[in-house]
């Protein structure tokens, strides 16, 4: 990594992004996907401009059974009438119990990396 790009990751407050960020890095250098890259680079972003996305615009934009990537909070406002995954940095409780009610499945950007190396099929949102 440059040294630009190490000294934007040690600033990060919360201990988890650093690690993160990194693996998100590796997994695009690994697999070859740009995704990764990506999201790696939004999360490199002061976080007061990570995204904070609604359940209404998951709603609106997402189809069921479909996986959506959302590179910051996923906020509870708004209906929820899909069952889809949404993969996010971080969830509010209310967002949580809803996903889970219409029967979606809420994870960590970590997990879906896991279970999705190569990122076929993801929907990024902002």
């Amino acid at each position: 990594m440059s040294k630009n790009t190490n000294v934007k990751i040690q600033r990060k407050t919360n201990p988890r992004t650093p690690v993160l960020i990194a693996a998100l890095k590796d997994g695009a250098r690994q697999n070859e996907v740009a995704i990764w890259r990506d999201v790696a680079k939004k999360l490199e972003k002061p976080g007061k401009n990570y995204a904070q996305v609604n359940l209404s615009k998951i709603n609106r934009y997402a189809n069921d059974g479909e996986t959506v990537l959302i590179a910051g909070k996923v906020l509870g406002a708004g209906l929820l009438e899909k069952a889809v995954t949404v993969a996010a940095y971080n969830f509010s409780v209310t967002a949580m119990e809803k996903i889970e009610e219409v029967g979606g499945k809420c994870l960590t950007i970590e997990q879906i990396m896991e279970e999705n190396p190569k990122g076929s099929g993801i929907k990024i949102l902002q």
